[in-house]
């Protein structure tokens, strides 16, 4: 599909996105017959911009590029810079969320998989993006179970069901709403890119 230099390119560009996206919060804007009253004001997500680029690299760079990416992303984050969330370091991985940055390669590879099966459309873009959501929030969810069974060091009072509420259900909704706007922007770069 890709040559390897185009591959190596669009994992750099998702490693720099999915830097950036970690501290970029998602934000909409209210509905247009709702402005004439008070103007076009914007609100929070509750989510960043990360899922997102972990999925728009998929859309854009394809499977290897967009798993690449995230492996860079993490092998960074555990080694050198303090590039997620709460920073960095290798012990991250008590952390009962990181199964969810462990999914952003298979996520990741997924999205790009499914995204170049067929020509860009936005339903065949829209659902690789969401299968590729689905697979980081199955990592996760397996993940915080391992740390619950195991009580791992600093997850001994680990409650599941409200871990798998705060990390993935309540979550969701905003990073759907991403969805939505990463298979826009996909759809647009695909045909401008005639790819």
């Amino acid at each position: 599909m890709f040559a390897a230099s185009n591959q190596l390119l669009w994992s750099m560009i998702g490693l720099l996105l999915t830097m950036g996206g970690t501290f970029l919060e998602a934000y909409g804007i209210t509905l247009p017959w709702s402005w004439s009253q008070h103007g076009i004001q914007t609100f929070s997500l509750g989510v960043t911009c990360q899922v997102g680029a972990v999925l728009l690299i998929g859309c854009l760079g394809g499977k290897n590029a967009g798993a690449l990416s995230q492996i860079a992303y993490l092998v960074m984050g555990l080694t050198l810079l303090p590039v997620f969330a709460e920073g960095g370091g290798i012990g991250y991985i008590k952390l009962s969320q990181f199964g969810y940055l462990l999914g952003f390669i298979p996520g990741a590879w997924i999205c790009g998989f499914l995204a170049f099966k067929a020509r860009p459309k936005l339903e065949t873009l829209a659902f690789s993006c969401l299968s590729g959501l689905l697979t980081i929030h199955i990592c996760g969810v397996i993940y915080l179970i391992i740390s619950y069974i195991f009580q791992w060091k600093g997850t001994e009072n680990l409650l599941l069901m409200p871990a798998i509420f705060r990390y993935s259900w309540f979550a969701l909704p905003g990073q759907l709403a991403v969805v939505c706007a990463v298979t826009v922007i996909a759809y647009i770069l695909r045909h401008l890119m005639f790819y």
